[in-house]
């Protein structure tokens, strides 16, 4: 089954999110050390991720390009509509007094880490193709943990982003057989890489937003991924192009 993998991720990260709801309170003190301690391990992730490859060049201009489609769609604008959305649905009826819950953040946040990444990649293509979901399994129990941490912060918003990562996940699996075919391993291994390093770019924007060092729409960076896959083999075919004139 090519969804399987990405099921029990999504259930993994369900499951995280609602053990994180039930943990006892927490100190306000507490929360801001273990979100800081998250940020700084995120940012470290997301310049290791960045470092895979030596294409600077690629890397650029798929940022760029990306951030500007990301800005006309206004992706991170949806997002938050939808996690704003989530969290008046949550509260309809609600008359306490208690102070707005994160769910926008905390869906905006998760939805980005859990869906940027190499394992976001590998893992349902592997499911798809071979219907080997050792990758996806691991993910899952990274994605659980994390959820249980996030979830003790930032609010039910993260067992939403479980929806996130099924949808995307869940269509790379299922269009995983057609990626195959139309392009060679070689390729298909060279654009993982260049996916990886962009990937690392919009996990250190994160890294970053949950330090609150900075704002930065990592969102609206979202179609630079896309940009990363299709660079690659453009550049191998104007390369191999010039390479017979030249």
């Amino acid at each position: 089954m090519a969804l399987w993998g990405t099921i029990v991720n999504a259930i993994a990260i369900i499951i995280g999110g609602l053990l994180g709801m039930m943990l006892p309170r927490i100190s306000e003190g507490i929360k801001n050390t273990v979100m800081q301690g998250l940020g700084l391990a995120i940012t470290v992730l997301g310049i290791t991720m960045a470092l895979k490859s030596n294409q600077i060049v690629l890397i650029i201009m798929s940022v760029v390009i990306g951030g500007i489609l990301g800005e006309l769609l206004r992706i991170e604008h949806r997002l938050e509509q939808l996690g704003d959305w989530l969290q008046s649905a949550l509260r309809k009826g609600d008359s306490s007094t208690a102070p707005a819950s994160r769910i926008s953040e905390g869906f905006v946040t998760c939805t980005l880490i859990y869906c940027i990444g190499a394992m976001a990649i590998l893992g349902p293509l592997d499911g798809g193709l071979r219907h080997n979901h050792d990758i996806l399994y691991t993910k899952s129990l990274l994605d659980g943990f994390l959820s249980i941490i996030f979830a003790s912060t930032l609010g039910v918003g993260v067992v939403f982003s479980a929806g996130s990562v099924f949808l995307m996940q869940g269509a790379i699996a299922l269009s995983a057989t057609l990626i195959a075919m139309a392009f060679s391993q070689a390729s298909l291994d060279a654009m993982i890489v260049q996916i990886t390093a962009v990937g690392g770019i919009l996990v250190i924007g994160v890294g970053l937003n949950i330090l609150q060092i900075k704002k930065i729409n990592v969102a609206n960076m979202l179609p630079a991924l896309v940009i990363a896959a299709i660079a690659v083999p453009l550049q191998q075919y104007f390369t191999s192009w010039f390479s017979r004139f030249f």
